[in-house]
C-alpha cells in the first residue's frame, strides 16, 4: 500500500468517524508519518516481534492505552461501534482487529496522538513531530534519521 492508498482508504474514513476536532492536516501529516516510520506501510505485523496493523501497536500498550486513557477511551469506543466491534471489546480483540482492519488501527492512532498534552507539529516542525511520536509510540529501537524524510514525504501528502 502506498501512503496516498493509506490515506485515502485508512486515515481518512477513520477521521470521519472520529469529532471533528480532530481532523487536521497536522493529524493527517502524523498518521501518515508514523506508519512509514513504523512499518514503511509494509507490514501489518512486526518483524520479529509483537505489533500489529501499520502503525504496530503491542496489545499492552498503545492498544491498553487508547482503550482506557480518558482522552482516547470515548472515541475509540464510538469507532468501535461503528465498526460493528463490541464497544467494549477487551485489548486481545482490538489487537488482533487492527491488524486487518486499516481503519480502526487509523483510528487507534489519532487517538494516541490525541493523549499528548501538546498541539501536533506544524509543517516545519519535524523535530517536534519526532518527540512526539516517542512520546506515543515509545518506540524500542528509534531510528530518527529516517523520521524527518517521512515527516516531510507525510505534510506534501496532505497538503
Amino acid at each position: 500500500m502506498t501512503p496516498h492508498e493509506l490515506l485515502d482508504l485508512a486515515i481518512i474514513p477513520a477521521f470521519r468517524l472520529l469529532p471533528e476536532n480532530m481532523d487536521s492536516n497536522a493529524a493527517l501529516a502524523m498518521c501518515v508519518a508514523i506508519a512509514m516510520q513504523e512499518s514503511r506501510i509494509q507490514h501489518r505485523r512486526q518483524i520479529g516481534g509483537p505489533a500489529h496493523g501499520y502503525w504496530q501497536f503491542e496489545q499492552g500498550g498503545g492498544v491498553r492505552g487508547v482503550l482506557t486513557h480518558p482522552k482516547s477511551q470515548p472515541g475509540i469506543r464510538t469507532v468501535l461501534e461503528a465498526l460493528d466491534y463490541d464497544p467494549a471489546s477487551d485489548p486481545a480483540a482490538c489487537y488482533a482487529a487492527i491488524e486487518h482492519n486499516d481503519i480502526l488501527a487509523a483510528a487507534f492512532a489519532r487517538l494516541l496522538l490525541y493523549t499528548l498534552p501538546d498541539t501536533l507539529p506544524a509543517r516545519n516542525a519535524p523535530g517536534v513531530g519526532w518527540t512526539q511520536y516517542q512520546n506515543a509510540w515509545r518506540p524500542g529501537r528509534p531510528h530518527r534519521e529516517t523520521f524527518d524524510a517521512f515527516f516531510e514525504q507525510a505534510w506534501d501528502i496532505v497538503s
